[in-house]
């Protein structure tokens, strides 16, 4: 049996410490006993960009999309293909060892994505990461915890509070698309965002795809939240 290989520990700001484990070829992340992440389980984190991208339909290529929460690239890097040369990516990214670590031991599943052209990489909180943009996005893709309950760092909630949710608003072009990852659903979360005005559609997706595309392992929910111009 192939023992976990403990490769780094970060400190999040404000929060708990984190684990980077390698298991044979793969990677993980972990927080205290809850593995939040792993190279095993990339479906949903990819469908966080891939759905909301196709929801912007022909405008999707040159999209300015600003992603909260690096993780292990997946969101970013399922973006990237979907984008054309003229769509841009802001990545916030508040732990510098979670950069570290896609540079170094993870830099084979980074794949260079840290590097396009493409990327503006901001070492800052996602929430001031929306006040200082000098225009609006046309998507923000938000995976920067366990979902909209402040696990990893208890000052995320102010997040998806909802003057969390009216900053949102003002740092998305109208008919742009809120979309928020979340290890389970959460009713008032939905309920925040329909009272902020948006037009919400909640998927349940799965943690991993198989070969032949059929969704497998646990089952993650992700809010399509859209501002609806007035």
């Amino acid at each position: 049996m192939i023992a976990r290989e403990l490769l780094g520990t970060a400190q999040v700001p404000g929060g708990e410490e984190l684990k980077l484990f390698a298991h044979g070829r793969d990677f993980m992340i972990v927080l205290g006993h809850n593995e939040l992440m792993s190279t095993r389980m990339r479906g949903s984190e990819e469908a966080l960009a891939t759905m909301t991208l196709d929801r912007l339909g022909s405008a999707a290529k040159d999209a300015r999309v600003l992603i909260g929460g690096y993780g292990m690239g997946f969101t970013l890097r399922a973006a990237l293909a979907r984008l054309g040369p003229r769509g841009h990516v802001t990545l916030a990214e508040l732990v510098p060892e979670i950069i570290d670590w896609a540079r170094g031991p993870m830099a084979e599943v980074a794949a260079g994505c840290l590097d396009d052209p493409r990327v503006t990489l901001r070492m800052d909180d996602v929430a001031d990461a929306m006040l200082l943009a000098p225009e609006p996005f046309d998507a923000i893709l938000l995976d920067v915890d366990n979902g909209p309950d402040g696990l990893v760092r208890p000052e995320n909630s102010r997040i998806y509070s909802r003057a969390g949710l009216r900053a949102v608003v003002r740092a998305l072009n109208p008919g742009g698309i809120l979309a928020v990852w979340s290890a389970a659903p959460d009713r008032a979360f939905t309920r925040r965002l329909e009272g902020e005005g948006f037009e919400v559609e909640e998927v349940e997706v799965r943690a991993r795809i198989d070969a032949q595309g059929k969704g497998k392992g646990p089952r993650h929910t992700i809010w399509f939240a859209r501002l609806v111009p007035n």
